[in-house]
């Protein structure tokens, strides 16, 4: 049965054209590396190289077999990582809690980093209205949270704040509010206004009603959708409209009472004075950046 040493002269005397280069770059013998393809092509019943010119050339056998070489070699060196970070004793997973709107991209960025640096650690990622972030760490069904920032101070988690995100109010191109250059509370009066709403009606307190008519949501990226079909205008964050509006599908609302965009607190939510593992410590640390 072929090993892993084998598949590795294999795809190494590929990527470095010789045997010999491929033993030097491995710290082998050449006739070492000779003897293992040998081997190799002896498992296999195959033969993987053209040995009839210069430089050994894959054959089509060889050509056809390579990229499984390769998977394999992958899949052991990551099984390799998960077994270095099990043994370090890293979290198999963590649940992380956070309002829709605060997906931002960074976020985005530095999960990614995280699933370089624990291989062995899942990231389940639930998205909910942000009143509710806090209840579900505090209850253990989350390890952390992203939230707005919630004036009645919750006690019973630790919070940190991280920083604000930008809102501004926005309309689709093709509503008549998108026609008026700088627009007035009176002119948004008259039109209907997208708010986010959770249970009974508590609204975001950072972001009040202002027009007569207003539909409710959850959810941030449900007033984005209603907002885009032109049923009306809302306070959205820069981040979730920007590429809408560089399409030209949106048009951000210059208005007489707001002189910069409306900034929301946000807030990071963890269990209170309880142990974290290294991959939460890490995840919650590099979380205090991405608002900056």
């Amino acid at each position: 049965m072929y090993n892993l040493d084998h598949l590795t002269m294999f795809v190494t005397v590929v990527e470095t054209g010789s045997f010999s280069a491929c033993g030097r770059k491995l710290n082998k013998a050449q006739s070492a590396v000779s003897q293992g393809i040998a081997n190799l092509e002896i498992d296999l019943s195959t033969q993987l190289f053209d040995r009839s010119t210069r430089k050994p050339t894959l054959t089509v056998k060889g050509q056809q077999l390579l990229s499984y070489a390769q998977a394999v070699l992958k899949q052991a060196n990551e099984m390799q990582s998960v077994a270095l970070a099990l043994d370090k004793n890293q979290e198999a997973g963590l649940v992380l809690a956070l309002d829709d709107a605060l997906f931002v991209p960074n976020l985005q960025q530095l999960l990614t980093q995280f699933s370089v640096r624990f291989p062995a650690t899942t990231i389940t990622i639930n998205s909910m209205a942000s009143h509710l972030v806090a209840k579900r760490v505090h209850s253990q069904q989350a390890d952390v949270g992203l939230m707005f920032s919630d004036l009645l101070f919750p006690h019973e988690v630790d919070l940190c704040y991280l920083g604000c995100i930008d809102f501004v109010a926005v309309v689709s191109v093709e509503h008549p509010l998108a026609a008026i250059d700088v627009v007035t509370t009176a002119d948004l009066i008259g039109y209907r206004q997208l708010l986010m709403s959770y249970p009974e009606h508590i609204e975001l307190n950072q972001l009040p009603p202002l027009s007569a008519d207003i539909w409710y949501c959850d959810s941030f990226n449900a007033l984005y959708r209603l907002m885009k079909q032109g049923l009306g205008w809302s306070y959205l964050p820069i981040h979730m409209i920007e590429q809408a509006k560089i399409n030209g599908q949106v048009k951000v609302l210059k208005t007489t009472f707001d002189h910069k965009p409306w900034n929301v607190a946000i807030d990071r939510v963890l269990v209170k004075n309880q142990r974290i593992g290294p991959a939460l410590t890490w995840l919650s640390d590099q979380m205090k950046q991405l608002f900056e």
